[in-house]
Order: C-alpha cells, then sequence, then structure tokens
C-alpha cells in the first residue's frame, strides 16, 4: 500500500525516502557496499540467506491491485557477501543455509522500492527462525555487528509495533472507545518495548528482549505463534555496539503510532 499510494500511508512513506536513507548514509561516500535484509515473510528452521547474483521478487500477498504484481526491484545479489553471512553465522554456532532460488519477499522489495530506488547496491535476504526463540535471534544478531565493520548494513523488515491482522482489519470499522482502548494498549506495549530495545549493555539488552512475551499486552500486538514481525527487531537490537546509543521514531499509521529503531552514527 505504501508502493501504490495509499493515503494512510502518507508518514510512513516519508520515512521510507527521506528518513532510512539517511540511516544508511545513501548517497555519501559511507553508503554501504551491501545490505542485509532480516525479513519478517521467511520462517526457517535455520538461518537462510539468498545468495544468487539476481533474485526474482515473491509476490507473497493476495487480494491487491493488478498493479502491485507488476512491481520491479532489480538491485543484484551477492553470492560473495551471502557466504560471508554464512561464515559468520556458522562461527556462531548457527547452521546457515544458502538459497539461490527464493525470491526477494515484499518485506525486501516493497520498503526498498522506497529507500532506495536506483537500486545499485547488492541486497542479501535473510530469514528469520519458526523456534520464534528471542535469545537465538538476539545471538544472530550480535555476530551479524561483525558484519557492520565491514560496511555492510544490517535492516530489519517487519511490523514490530503490532501485526495482529484481525484488529487491522477491524480497526476502521470500531468503535471511539474500542479504538481509544487498543491506543492505550498499544502505547504501554510500544513504551516498554522501547525500553528494552534502548538498554546500552547487550547483556540488559538481551534480557529485556528474552522476556518479551512478558510485557504487557505482548500477545495482542503479536498473537501467539505469530511473533515472526517482531523477531527482526530482536535481531537488530544484537547488532548494536556496546553503549551505542538507541535512535528512534514514530509514524502515524490509522492513528496509531508505528516505531522504526535504529543504531550508528546518525540523527534522523
Amino acid at each position: 500500500m505504501p508502493v501504490l499510494g495509499d493515503p494512510g500511508h502518507k508518514e510512513i512513506v516519508a520515512s521510507l525516502r527521506n528518513r532510512v536513507p539517511k540511516v544508511l548514509k545513501l548517497g555519501t561516500p559511507d553508503a554501504p557496499r551491501a545490505i542485509v535484509v532480516v525479513t519478517a515473510h521467511w520462517s526457517t528452521q535455520h538461518p537462510t540467506v539468498s545468495s544468487g547474483t539476481k533474485h526474482s521478487l515473491y509476490y507473497d500477498y493476495g487480494g491487491f491491485p493488478p498493479e502491485s504484481y507488476k512491481l520491479k526491484y532489480d538491485a543484484p545479489g551477492s553470492p560473495e557477501v551471502a557466504g560471508q553471512v554464512k561464515d559468520t553465522l556458522d562461527k556462531a554456532g548457527f547452521k546457515t543455509v544458502l538459497d539461490s532460488e527464493r525470491g526477494w519477499d515484499h518485506g525486501v522489495f516493497i520498503p526498498f522500492l522506497l529507500i532506495h530506488p536506483a537500486a545499485d547496491i547488492p541486497i542479501i535476504q535473510m530469514s528469520v527462525l519458526d523456534s520464534e526463540d528471542p535469545d537465538e535471534h538476539f545471538r544472530m544478531g550480535q555476530a551479524l555487528s561483525a558484519l557492520r565493520d565491514d560496511n555492510i548494513a544490517i535492516v530489519g523488515s517487519g511490523f514490530a509495533t503490532f501485526h495482529n491482522l484481525r484488529i487491522m482489519f477491524s480497526m476502521r470499522h470500531q468503535d471511539p472507545q474500542t479504538a481509544a482502548h487498543f491506543k492505550t494498549q498499544l502505547d504501554t506495549w510500544s513504551r516498554a518495548v522501547t525500553d528494552a530495545v534502548s538498554l546500552e549493555g547487550p547483556g540488559q539488552k538481551q534480557a529485556a528482549l528474552s522476556r518479551w512475551r512478558t510485557f504487557e499486552n505482548s500477545y495482542t500486538m503479536h498473537p501467539r505463534g505469530g511473533a515472526e514481525h517482531f523477531l527482526p527487531l530482536i535481531v537488530l537490537a544484537g547488532t548494536a555496539k556496546e553503549g551505542e546509543k538507541t535512535g528512534s521514531y514514530a509514524d502515524e499509521f490509522g492513528g496509531l503510532d508505528m516505531w522504526t529503531y535504529y543504531w550508528g552514527d546518525v540523527s534522523v
């Protein structure tokens, strides 16, 4: 919907076009040489990494206008960087799988059509784990952190604020009292998440995120067995360096705040 110009996504579109490129330092001499995208739309037993020189698009959605199935994003892949990701994760004890065939899902090409339409930086898509284990995902992030020192950016693509489809589809028809109650629940949840990812010590951050399911309203925001949209945030929190400050901002979406978090020597 952001790419198709839905007016309800106006703030999200503006951030993807303006804020995220600043976080990634696109268009500057410090632009990343490759971008690893941890996507909520690919869950596997072991970390799985796209390793082709080129990947088709995987239109993993239904019921949208015909033009949504004709979108193109022609950035290259990178078998070299994919191998580097695999080696880094394997050294941390993971059994990483390379996949040269699976197309990039909409968690990759939809945001990057807005973030970097030039499509001239290699992208490597990476899965989350179907175990949904927060400690495993944090350890994945800690391993991937080393890639940042080689000018490889790590991006988490998911709707971490909330991803409850039943509520999302019913929001337009909710009475004001019900909508206000959900907003209060969301604000409480978002404060807990922000507090957890903003802890500066990796050990503190991991300990807090390991119990994210105990945060108030967690099952309302991400129903049982549906944590995949929160997991990329745990991976990204693991990539943060010791003492590195957490940046964040919120975009309005249907009258609610959708939060984005980032780490690095940037300000947006």
